[in-house]
């Protein structure tokens, strides 16, 4: 009789300790990496946005030089969404889409690990430019010239920041696109596949769409300042407001790479804690679809005070406008599904009907900026602040909030405190 085999950890030659997580290829491991990682940018990134509120406490200067507080806007800005959005969602990617499809692992392990550590590095640059003469970058997340080229050392610093951001996305997003194409389990046909990896594959083709483009522009502004090249200096035959066009090009799809994995989460608890199936699964998938093609024809909406012919604002007025059809698809759909549901309201589903509320505000707050006589007067007011954030804080940060609580229990084997979670949202 054959002997038995030895265990495989006699085997076990896999790294321990510090060389676990930086030589890791395991995607539970990358996705821990992930997610600490967006958590850690998080707490910095709300710390800038107190400053922040801080010298709005009331009018007039109170604590910083305007130069100061600009830097704390622009950076905020970049931190939240390169730094604590993104990040989670790709930490959320990695942890699930594998178990959720059937594959042992992300197709391409090593690229997992590489568009990870990339990322340190490209958060170490972008923080350590608030120290070198001039300050850190001021003129906004959106990096318009000529403002932006009048930026001290930070400017390199912050274009090449974004580059490895950039770079850090589309790895991640081949990865999941490749996962999920090659790698389903037999039987799992597309149709079949739970909504948080349908929202995620359409998300990784936004990424793979628009970070290039995004790179494209901010190469553009490093060259109108170092090597006298006159893309966007009006002097020289260039047009800032082109660069306005190229960035929101790449600006409008990005916005929905941070909100479709929400849309995912957001299907999967609510049936869930309404222990129903999800009304409507192929309109859903459908839907998530159809806003990804169309935020590539609305981006104009953010320029309506530049300029712009009769006919183009009407173009992106109507097209913006047409976006709320899905989206409003998606929303009846998530009520339909709780719709004389037994529902319990656990902290997932706490945060996932959160979303449902306030993401529906800033839906409606975003269709008041879509129409072009309203956005002359909304253009540059906290209007426009607070509907971003309405989309942004309980769109994305509450999706995020939902799937860590909806999917702890199965990471750890241990249940949270529920008690303590539900002080969590409340506050």
């Amino acid at each position: 009789m054959a002997e038995p085999l030895a265990p495989a950890a006699s085997h076990d030659h896999e790294p321990h300790g510090w060389r676990r997580w930086l030589y890791a290829t395991n995607h539970k491991d990358i996705g821990t990496m992930y997610l600490v990682f967006a958590c850690t940018m998080f707490f910095i990134g709300g710390f800038m946005a107190m400053l922040i509120r801080l010298e709005l406490f009331k009018p007039g200067l109170q604590f910083f030089d305007p130069q100061f507080f600009n830097s704390m806007t622009t950076m905020h800005a970049l931190i939240m969404i390169f730094g604590a959005v993104m990040p989670a969602w790709t930490g959320l990617a990695n942890w699930m889409i594998p178990m959720q499809i059937g594959a042992p692992d992300m197709a391409l392990p090593r690229l997992n690990n590489f568009s990870f550590w990339i990322l340190p590095f490209a958060f170490t640059l972008l923080l350590s430019s608030l120290f070198v003469p001039g300050g850190a970058p001021a003129g906004g997340w959106t990096m318009y010239p000529p403002l932006v080229l009048q930026t001290g050392a930070s400017f390199p610093m912050l274009i090449f920041s974004i580059h490895l951001m950039g770079a850090s996305s589309i790895l991640g997003a081949i990865n999941v696109i490749v996962t999920i194409v090659n790698m389903r389990a037999p039987g799992m046909t597309l149709l079949r596949m739970p909504l948080f990896v349908w929202t995620w594959l359409i998300t990784a083709y936004l990424l793979i769409a628009v970070m290039p483009v995004l790179a494209g522009a901010v190469t553009m502004l490093l060259t109108d300042h170092f090597f006298g090249t006159t893309f966007f200096t009006a002097a020289g035959g260039g047009d800032p407001v082109m660069f306005q066009h190229i960035f929101w090009f790449f600006g409008h799809p990005e916005v929905y790479i941070l909100i479709l994995p929400a849309f995912g989460i957001v299907s999967e608890v609510i049936p869930t804690f309404s222990r129903k199936p999800l009304f409507g699964y192929e309109a859903m998938v459908y839907a998530v679809a159809s806003i990804a093609f169309l935020s590539f024809i609305v981006w104009a909406h953010h320029m309506f005070t530049v300029g712009m012919p009769l006919a183009a604002q009407l173009f992106f007025m109507l097209s913006t406008m047409l976006i709320a059809v899905p989206t409003g698809v998606k929303v009846f759909n998530w009520t339909a599904t709780m719709w004389k549901g037994s529902l319990s309201f656990e902290p997932p589903m706490l945060f996932a009907l959160a979303f449902l509320f306030l993401f529906t505000i800033g839906g409606f707050s975003g269709l008041m900026l879509a129409i072009v006589p309203a956005d002359y007067q909304y253009q540059d007011t906290y209007f426009v602040v607070a509907h971003f954030h309405y989309v942004l804080v309980p769109g994305s940060i509450f999706g995020i909030m939902a799937g860590v609580y909806y999917w702890l229990p199965k990471w750890t084997g241990t249940m949270y405190d529920l008690k303590l979670a539900t002080w969590h949202f409340w506050l």
